[in-house]
Parts: structure tokens; C-alpha cells; sequence
């Protein structure tokens, strides 16, 4: 089964980590100009949250303030260490001005 959480696209600012409450850890959201991502908001490496983090425009990561692990936005994939597990991301669409994220 799958829940569906939903927030304004007018209360997402450009390149900000946002936290809303949804699956296991909560999901980080964020847009980067007419994109927007949505992952597990926590950190593989220290269960730390995400949504915390520095978003790095020019490469699409955030970065985990903990220790310094980055993670894509797109796959969740770490690009660097101490990290070595990817997060979950979760597919997202837009319907007027909601951003609709599906968690399964």
C-alpha cells in the first residue's frame, strides 16, 4: 500500500531542504528550480536527518551535516564517504501547485 503526501510547490524555496512528516524516517523535499526531489530524510550512514543539510545546486546533492556525506537528489546514491548506502527516493509529480510525493 502506498500513501501519497502532498505540499505546496509556493512553500518550497528554490535550492532548501524542506521536512515533511511521511514513511519511515519522514521525506526530505526539495526543489531545485523547476525540479523537485524527494527522499528518505535520513542519513545511511548515522541516521541523521537530511532535510538539515546543505543544497548543493550545481551538482544536485545534499549534504548530510553529521559527518559530510553527500547524497544525489536524483538516486540517493552517496557520492562520498563516510556514506556507503544509497537512501530511498521517492517518485514525485506535480498537480497544479501541489508537489505529490508517493511513499510505498
Amino acid at each position: 500500500m502506498s500513501d501519497e503526501i502532498r505540499i505546496r510547490l509556493s512553500d518550497l524555496s528554490d535550492g532548501l531542504a524542506v521536512h515533511v512528516e511521511g514513511g519511515p524516517y519522514g521525506i526530505c523535499i526539495v526543489r531545485l528550480g523547476g525540479d523537485v526531489y524527494a527522499l528518505a530524510d535520513r542519513c545511511s550512514h548515522q541516521n541523521w536527518p537530511l532535510s538539515d543539510g546543505e543544497v548543493e545546486a550545481f551538482d544536485g546533492t545534499i549534504e548530510c551535516t553529521k559527518h559530510g556525506s553527500t547524497f544525489s537528489l536524483k538516486d540517493g546514491s552517496p557520492q562520498c564517504l563516510p556514506a556507503t548506502h544509497a537512501v530511498d527516493v521517492y517518485p514525485v509529480r506535480t498537480e497544479g501547485d501541489d508537489v505529490v510525493v508517493t511513499v510505498e
